[in-house]
């Protein structure tokens, strides 16, 4: 196994931790913001786990795709041609930039509730700016390519 295959594998396989810890983020933070529930450490802790993951996946993917990748190599060596193969431009453009974006969304989210006063409030951005990462990152997965969904 090289470099490259331990690396897809290591950022196919925590995906699935992310969106684990995104759903119970998410359905947490609409339960104490429609619940006026305070905002506890346990609030606090899988809305950090669930950013950790995701800049963890982000490095994983930057290194994937800065140095490792091959598609993304192909890409860039006849951009031109990968802009009109729509596999081709979904892993050199629209996979990392919507991921990115993603990343970003979360964590502005993760910052402003940070800085709330209001428990409600910080569930309420928490559940606005997770749910708008979140549906980005579901965008973005390669749902149709089974044998991307769960790498050995």
């Amino acid at each position: 196994m090289n470099a490259y295959d331990i690396f897809l594998t290591l950022h196919s396989w925590i995906r699935w931790i992310i969106l684990v810890l995104g759903i119970i983020a998410i359905i947490k933070a609409y339960a104490g913001w429609f619940g006026n529930k305070p905002y506890t450490k346990g609030d606090n802790g899988i809305s950090g786990a669930f950013m950790g993951t995701l800049h963890l996946n982000l490095l994983i993917g930057l290194i994937l795709y800065i140095f490792l990748s091959p598609i993304v190599e192909a890409a860039f060596n006849d951009f031109g041609a990968a802009m009109g193969n729509a596999d081709l431009r979904f892993w050199a453009v629209e996979h990392i930039l919507v991921n990115v974006i993603a990343v970003i969304v979360a964590q502005v989210g993760r910052s402003k509730a940070k800085k709330a006063i209001d428990d409600v409030r910080k569930h309420k951005l928490t559940a606005i700016f997770y749910t708008i990462a979140f549906i980005l990152l579901l965008s973005r997965i390669p749902w149709g390519e089974t044998e991307r969904l769960f790498r050995w």
